[in-house]
């Protein structure tokens, strides 16, 4: 089988919904984003064999293929969309990673996008009944499995002893270190260069956000928010000849307790752990999710992650969750990030599903 490398990796900067993003179509935000991934890379259009993207809340159609004729790629790159909400970014590296380990492929670019601004309105239909509107599908077929998300991480945070003030000192953290650090990663798209979030989080600022459940609050949690990452997965004989190469060592996604979704990537760590021989203390920096505080911490504990390695630059807290592109972000970071060894991106989604990634310097 070929490995394959990660080449290149870029991100819009992220925006709250509503934000400075409100008024682009998801083709618009995400061309930017590809076309600037190709430039790094030195790689042509017309090289591309697929796109891969990711989208949560497009409601159907197939915005990989608007976004392929966006970025100028052949019109014979078809596009493929995927949907596993949070964890799909990153899946869609792990497909292109096997595309291109199976020889269908050489040149695969995977990412994800979203515009939490622009998403279509929702109505579930029934005979004989007046259309219904609804914010959310089900995740599981059983409702008392089914928890709405942050009342699943309150619930998380209550079972594992993890505290408000722990939650918020998180935050703090998070938005601390993503002010202070460099984002080479970012694509400038629309005239905006820095995420719309990020700002001076106090202890006393975190603690008198809103509480929305339990011990978390609106300090603790991710904003909805819109923005696309991608990434350029080649085949090796390619990657020799790139001014960047990350080898990608192993990937997974794997279903844990539904109506536990915050703890569902610790089995995806494990298991690319495991793949690849690494300890948890062998990680050079580790790219972990903040939709909640209490899921980053919850993992972090259970896979005994160092903390001083993860989310060095900040976390999503401090930026906020464009669900689809989500997963691909924490895989720019760490492209851009890791200088000399191996390093884990994980995430959680709804319905009880983790990812996971691990790239080698």
């Amino acid at each position: 089988m070929t490995e394959p490398c990660l080449i290149a990796a870029r991100r819009s900067p992220v925006m709250p919904r509503g934000g400075a993003f409100a008024g682009l179509a998801l083709h618009e935000l995400v061309a930017p984003v590809i076309a600037a991934v190709l430039d790094d890379a030195g790689i042509a259009p017309d090289q591309v064999d697929e796109l891969i993207l990711s989208n949560a809340l497009g409601a159907g159609g197939n915005p990989a293929r608007l976004a392929a004729l966006a970025a100028g790629l052949p019109e014979r790159v078809a596009g493929l969309s995927i949907d596993r909400q949070c964890a799909g970014g990153l899946d869609a590296i792990g497909l292109a990673a096997a595309l291109v380990a199976s020889g269908q492929a050489r040149v695969v670019l995977a990412g994800g996008g979203e515009s939490y601004s622009r998403r279509p309105l929702r109505l579930a239909q029934a005979p004989g009944q007046a259309p219904q509107p609804y914010d959310r599908p089900p995740f599981t077929p059983w409702p008392d499995r089914d928890p709405d998300m942050t009342d699943a991480a309150a619930a998380l945070a209550d079972r594992l002893g993890i505290s408000a003030t722990r939650q918020q000192a998180w935050a703090v953290r998070s938005h601390t270190l993503a002010r202070a650090s460099a984002q080479p990663e970012i694509v400038l798209v629309s005239g905006q260069d820095r995420d719309g979030f990020t700002r001076a989080l106090t202890p006393a600022l975190a603690a008198r956000a809103p509480r929305l459940a339990g011990s978390v609050n609106a300090a603790t949690t991710a904003v909805e928010a819109d923005g696309a990452a991608f990434a350029l997965v080649v085949a090796p004989d390619i990657a020799a000849r790139a001014r960047r190469s990350l080898r990608i060592r192993a990937c997974a996604t794997l279903g844990a307790a539904p109506e536990e979704p915050g703890l569902a990537p610790v089995a995806a760590i494990r298991r690319v752990l495991a793949r690849t021989g690494l300890a948890s203390d062998g990680l050079e920096r580790i790219e972990l999710m903040e939709a909640y505080a209490v899921q980053a911490l919850a993992c972090m504990d259970t896979c005994d992650l160092p903390e001083e390695r993860v989310n060095p630059g900040g976390g999503a807290l401090a930026w906020g969750h464009p669900i689809g592109a989500s997963g691909t972000i924490l895989a720019a970071r760490l492209f851009h990030g890791l200088q000399h060894g191996p390093g884990l991106a994980a995430i959680a989604a709804a319905g009880g599903i983790g990812s996971a990634l691990v790239l080698q310097a």
